[in-house]
């Protein structure tokens, strides 16, 4: 028996032929979102399914190297796989849901089997086994945040971005496209960004946009949503500049070293998952292991989620260093950290000889770079200031095995690694890893 993955309401199919459409055997999951299969010799990155499964497929790119594709028919089903919480992001659909057929505790399999791929295949054999010291034969692990299992890892995200299509609806583009397609749903969105109306013929919003507007809607911890409407807040039904002007939001976070509170632009950064700020807090608070009096060098210090509990916890008689690049993010952490006069907040880049001039002395460096990582020579940099320990936040496994084989260069591994669901039915995840000299 076959069945037909979910697929957007609106999308229509190719005209090929089912029959003409090639059959794979699907392999192990690769970091991306999707699983390595093989058609004819050639490797073949297909989504929208699940090791085990053989599916048909639709080839949506050739390149020399390797061919990408959509499963459109799954043959043999994996037990793993779900009824979609997410159709709108099948294929052909929106990106943002590559994983919303797979169970949940599944996710989180396919997670870990993709860190410890991706440090052994990037990071070499040395880190690699610096790792399954560290975890043993189980491997690194990938674990949820508390509530989502009893939500299906629904109803997390606390800030989403749409764009707005041709005929005037709000919605995403169309996976590695510029197409807009309108959205019906947003079931990983929180409820009360759901309830703002946003999406569909009849929304209140729709006079506040324009075809190829750029909305954000965000829902803070305390406080009522915030939409900025290319940049610029507005309300529903009334035309932007007649809105209210607050462009921040208050965001609250529980943590170790006591109840937290941040003022954070609208369009800044922040967590989007309801949970995430507290969970990394918690996680960089216990790897970090500071003392009074200690010295940190934090790296890419955004608004200064993680600078305020690291202030905290070095006390008055200690110090924390920061450098940032976004003006905008140092102009929000300055409000978060008016009162703590043993910070020293800098604005820009992150460099080798940035890194050098502002870390002398330090006990500690804490970094969370972007997506690309920290980069060898940034590395290098922080190895060469001799901390006692180094704590490093990253949102890409292949990023962070290049950074790890970088550390072990300048002779740190790791003693400490965390995997963090923070995006349910994504292939997303953060990391937290500790690393000290050898």
């Amino acid at each position: 028996m076959t069945h037909q993955p979910d697929r957007p309401a609106d999308r229509t199919d190719e005209t090929a032929a089912e029959e003409e459409r090639p059959v794979v055997e699907v392999g192990a999951p690769a970091h991306g979102g999707h699983c390595v299969a093989r058609l004819d010799g050639r490797v073949v990155f297909v989504r929208h399914t699940l090791p085990g499964e053989r599916v048909r497929i639709a080839v949506t790119d050739r390149r020399s190297r390797f061919w990408r594709a959509d499963a459109v028919e799954v043959l043999e089903p994996s037990p793993d796989r779900v009824p979609s919480v997410w159709p709108e992001a099948g294929p052909g659909g929106v990106g943002g849901g590559e994983l919303a057929h797979v169970a949940l505790p599944a996710q989180r399999e396919w997670k870990s089997q993709v860190l410890a791929e991706t440090l052994r295949r990037i990071g070499g054999q040395q880190v690699a086994d610096d790792v399954a010291a560290l975890t043993g034969p189980a491997g690194p692990r990938v674990v949820g945040l508390p509530g989502d299992d009893e939500r299906g890892g629904l109803g997390t995200r606390t800030r989403i971005e749409l764009t707005v299509a041709r005929d005037g609806r709000a919605g995403m583009h169309r996976f590695r496209s510029h197409d807009v397609l309108p959205l019906t749903q947003l079931p990983l969105a929180d409820r009360a960004i759901v309830e703002l109306g946003l999406l569909g013929t009849d929304s209140p919003w729709r006079r506040t946009w324009h075809p190829g507007s750029r909305v954000e809607a965000v829902a803070p911890s305390e406080g009522e949503p915030l939409v900025l409407v290319d940049g610029e807040p507005a309300t529903p039904g009334r035309r932007r500049g007649k809105g209210p002007a607050r462009r921040s939001v208050r965001e609250v976070v529980p943590s170790p070293v006591g109840e937290l509170h941040y003022r954070v632009s609208g369009s800044g950064f922040w967590q989007v998952h309801r949970r995430a700020p507290e969970a990394l807090v918690r996680a960089v608070l216990a790897a970090a292991a500071l003392e009074p009096g200690q010295s940190v060098l934090e790296l890419y210090s955004g608004a200064g989620l993680l600078t305020l509990p690291l202030a905290r916890a070095v006390g008055e008689d200690g110090r924390v260093v920061t450098l940032e690049g976004s003006a905008s993010a140092v102009r929000d952490a300055r409000r978060n950290l008016h009162d703590h006069p043993n910070v020293a907040l800098g604005t820009g880049l992150v460099e080798p000889g940035t890194v050098a001039e502002g870390g002398q002395g330090c006990d500690v460096v804490v970094l969370d770079p972007p997506r690309a990582g920290a980069g060898a020579g940034v590395v290098e940099a922080i190895t060469a200031l001799s901390p006692a320990r180094i704590v490093h936040v990253a949102c890409d496994p292949a990023a962070l095995a290049r950074d790890l084989a970088a550390a072990r260069a300048g002779g740190y591994v790791v003693v400490g690694l965390e995997g963090l669901d923070l995006f349910p039915h994504t292939h997303h995840f953060e990391m937290v890893a500790t690393l000290e000299r050898r």
